[in-house]
């Protein structure tokens, strides 16, 4: 049996972080390496997924309710506008393999993407 990722053990209160929004089946916290001046993760309760292609295929109800979270919180700390990013794979940034999205929103610099 493999280990509880990160995202499971602050929902079950083993390791500290402070979620600041919640459905019955996601919640949300605070990345703690932030790459904007909004940067939240959008997290699936489950572990079921590894990443939002196994998401999108076994559950595309609960990659809607994340997309929406995502959504809600934007406006309530971003203004509305937002990136929302899902790596997938490590050679794509993803470190920990229990899909999550972020939330990046605050006066975004685009240096190297067009509209």
């Amino acid at each position: 049996m493999s280990e509880p990722s990160i995202f499971t053990r602050i929902l079950e209160g083993e390791v500290p972080s402070e979620i600041i929004a919640e459905t019955e089946n996601a919640f949300a916290i605070r990345d703690i390496h932030p790459q904007a001046p909004v940067h939240l993760l959008v997290i699936p309760k489950s572990e079921e997924y590894r990443n939002v292609v196994e998401l999108a295929a076994g559950d595309p109800e609960l990659l809607a309710e994340l997309i929406g979270l995502a959504s809600s919180l934007a406006t309530e700390h971003g203004g509305g506008d937002f990136r929302l990013v899902f790596n997938t794979g490590p050679n794509a940034g993803q470190t920990v393999f229990h899909v999550h999205a972020h939330v990046l929103a605050g006066e975004l610099e685009e240096k190297t993407l067009g509209a």
